[in-house]
C-alpha cells in the first residue's frame, strides 16, 4: 500500500543485487516506489510490485502510472550471446523511454556502466553505449550513471573472489586498474539524482569511492584476502589466460558461466578508472564507505548469511 502524497518513483531491477539497495535508500528517503518484478514478492509498506518485464510495455504503462521519476536499474550483465545483450540493454532500455515519454514522466535516471566507453571491448559494452545513444537522443529530462565494479552484500559477481580467497588463490587480470563503489553509496547518488536540476540533467556520471586513480588489480586482490582475514596468492592472468579460463567455465557451467570470453575481453582492458570529468559534484554526492571497511563488512555479510 502506497501513502497518499509521498512521491512516487518507478523503479526496475528491484529485486537485483543494485536494486534491491536503490529501493530501500527511496523508501528510506521518503519516497514510494513502484518497482517492476517477474515474480510475486512479499508486501512492502509504500511498494507497489507491478508484475512484468522490460520487455511487455503493457507492464511498463502501469509501472510509470503517476510516477514522479524513473531509476532504470535492470540490465543484463551475463549473456551467452549479443542478442542477449541487446534485448535486455537495448531494447528493454528503448521501451522504458518511449513509455516514460507518452506517460510524460518529469525525470529519468540511468544505470550504465564503465564498460559503455570502451564499445569494441565486448558485446556488454557495446549494448550499453547502444543504450545511452537512445537516452541521448531521447526528449527526457535524463541523467547517465556509469557504475565501476559493484560491490556489497547480495552481490554475486565480486563473490567469486572473496570465496577464492578462502580457498587461497585469488585469480586476477595481470595489468591494470580498476575504481571501485559500495553498492549503497550508488543507492544513495541514484535516488539523489532522481530530484530533477539543471546541474545534474544531461550529464554523465562516473562515481567512485574516492580513491584516486582507482585499485591495482593485485592490491584490490589482497585487500579482499584482509577483509577475509587471508593472505592469498594472487595470481595475474593475461587476456589469453582469462579466455582460456572462459572456455573451461563454460565447459563446467554452460550458461551459468562467471567468466565468459565477453567478460574476459573487458576485464583484460588496462583503465577501468573512473574520469574526473565525470565526478559526481561534492555538494550533491560524496561517498561515504571506505573500501576496505566495505569489503570487510561485506565478508562478514557472506558468512552471516552462511554463502561462504
Amino acid at each position: 500500500m502506497i501513502e497518499t502524497g509521498k512521491p512516487v518513483v518507478a523503479l526496475t531491477g528491484a529485486t537485483g543485487f543494485v536494486g534491491q539497495a536503490v529501493l530501500d535508500e527511496a523508501l528510506k528517503a521518503g519516497y514510494a516506489v513502484r518497482a517492476l518484478t517477474r515474480r510475486d514478492q512479499p508486501g512492502r509498506e509504500n511498494v507497489h510490485w507491478v508484475r512484468g518485464e522490460l520487455g511487455d510495455t503493457a507492464s511498463l504503462a502501469e509501472l510509470t502510472r503517476g510516477v514522479d521519476a524513473a531509476i532504470h536499474v535492470a540490465g543484463v550483465v551475463n549473456a551467452p550471446d549479443a542478442a542477449g545483450f541487446e534485448a535486455g540493454n537495448v531494447t528493454g532500455t528503448l521501451n522504458l523511454i518511449e513509455t516514460a515519454v507518452a506517460k510524460g514522466i518529469p525525470r529519468f535516471v540511468h544505470v550504465s556502466s564503465l564498460s559503455a566507453r570502451e564499445p569494441d571491448l565486448s558485446a556488454y559494452g557495446a549494448s550499453k553505449a547502444r543504450a545511452e545513444k537512445l537516452i541521448k537522443a531521447s526528449p527526457l529530462d535524463w541523467t547517465i550513471v556509469r557504475p565501476p565494479a559493484i560491490y556489497g552484500p547480495r552481490d554475486k559477481e565480486m563473490f567469486e573472489l572473496f570465496r577464492a580467497a578462502r580457498w587461497g588463490v585469488i585469480p586476477t587480470p595481470a595489468e591494470g586498474r580498476a575504481s571501485m563503489i559500495h553498492v549503497e553509496d550508488l543507492a544513495r547518488l541514484l535516488v539523489t539524482l532522481a530530484h530533477s536540476g539543471n546541474d545534474i540533467s544531461g550529464r554523465t556520471f562516473e562515481p567512485d569511492d574516492g580513491k584516486a586513480q582507482g585499485w591495482d588489480h593485485y592490491e584490490l586482490a589482497r585487500a579482499i584476502g584482509w577483509a577475509m582475514g587471508r593472505r592469498p596468492k594472487v595470481l595475474g592472468l593475461s587476456r589469453k589466460s582469462l579466455e582460456r579460463a572462459a572456455r573451461v567455465d563454460n565447459f563446467f557451467r554452460g550458461t551459468k558461466a562467471k567468466m565468459t570470453l565477453d567478460r574476459a575481453a573487458y576485464f583484460s582492458h588496462p583503465d577501468w578508472v573512473v574520469s574526473p570529468g565525470g565526478a559526481v559534484p561534492s555538494s550533491l554526492w560524496q561517498p561515504r564507505i571506505a573500501t576496505r571497511e566495505g569489503l570487510k563488512a561485506t565478508a562478514q555479510w557472506y558468512r552471516d548469511n552462511k554463502w561462504l
